[in-house]
């Protein structure tokens, strides 16, 4: 059975398997002209036909799209001795899932052996429940500032020896080692080719240029002088802003750093750094030279 509709609206979710797709119904057996919201899951099978090209950015951002349904999401395990987070790094998004957290012993004064019992205890039962939550060939992410991850990546090699882990030393605990990863870039290979990863380190360089006055542009009259100038190396931009009431003026000044040679990174808003992104009206450029 098919039913085609004119596309009013999509939602999707970083983390969400399925796409909402609003809009009227064009060819269907029945309600001809009616609203209607469809459900589009993995495997379904669709067509999509546009009334004007797509443009390029958004052609390139489907390439990448493809590219990485072919790459399994990443558990990033931020283990300190009396908590433990677990995160899911998709391609475009952190999301903060479980959290297990030790109450009482370990920073407790009293016996020293039996703290350590507790805290023992407490990494082993985690290390359980964390093999139980990750079904599949899970790539594995510890991190964490202590010596707590290495204990704990040495409990989740014997109870799911099917998990890949890769350890890694953080200054901190909680999401900022989380950001740390993926800032520093500290899982190596297992994140290298994350869209996540390139984002977070556009923007955190950009940031480092607005520190030291360098080469950077942002607010809109900043970056509208750069563009025309062809000063803008990599133009970090907000997906959402290509898609909403100022779509025009974004599509055209993306097109126009295509032309003077730069590159245009589409950046979500479902990360740290997507965020800090926003807060700065939703685009920032590196740029060849100080505008």
């Amino acid at each position: 059975m098919w039913i085609v509709l004119d596309v009013l609206s999509v939602e999707h979710h970083a983390f969400a398997d399925a796409v909402r797709v609003h809009g009227t119904i064009r060819e269907a057996p029945m309600d001809h002209g009616q609203h209607h919201t469809h459900v589009v899951d993995v495997g379904d099978e669709v067509e999509v036909t546009s009334q004007t090209p797509f443009v390029d950015v958004d052609v390139q951002l489907i390439a990448e799209a493809e590219a990485a349904g072919q790459r399994p999401r990443v558990a990033l395990l931020v283990v300190e001795h009396d908590e433990v987070i677990l995160y899911t790094v998709a391609q475009r998004g952190l999301r903060e899932g479980m959290t297990w957290t030790m109450r009482g012993g370990g920073k407790r004064g009293g016996d020293l052996r039996a703290a350590a019992g507790v805290e023992e205890a407490f990494l082993n039962g985690t290390a359980a429940e964390v093999a139980a939550a990750l079904q599949g060939d899970v790539p594995v992410v510890l991190a964490g500032p202590g010596h707590a991850k290495d204990r704990m990546a040495t409990v989740l090699g014997v109870v799911a020896p099917r998990l890949h882990l890769t350890v890694v030393a953080t200054s901190i605990g909680g999401r900022a080692a989380a950001n740390e990863v993926l800032r520093e870039g500290l899982a190596g290979e297992v994140l290298a080719d994350h869209a996540l990863i390139r984002e977070t380190a556009l923007v955190e360089e950009a940031l480092t240029r607005m520190q030291v006055d360098g080469a950077v542009a942002y607010g809109r009259e900043h970056l509208e002088k750069a563009v025309t100038e062809g000063a803008v190396e990599t133009l970090i931009v907000l997906a959402d802003l290509l898609r909403g009431d100022d779509e025009a003026h974004w599509s055209r000044l993306c097109a126009s750093v295509a032309e003077f040679g730069g590159d245009v990174v589409q950046c979500s808003v479902d990360h740290d750094a997507g965020a800090q992104l926003d807060g700065l009206g939703g685009a920032i450029a590196l740029t060849r030279y100080k505008v």
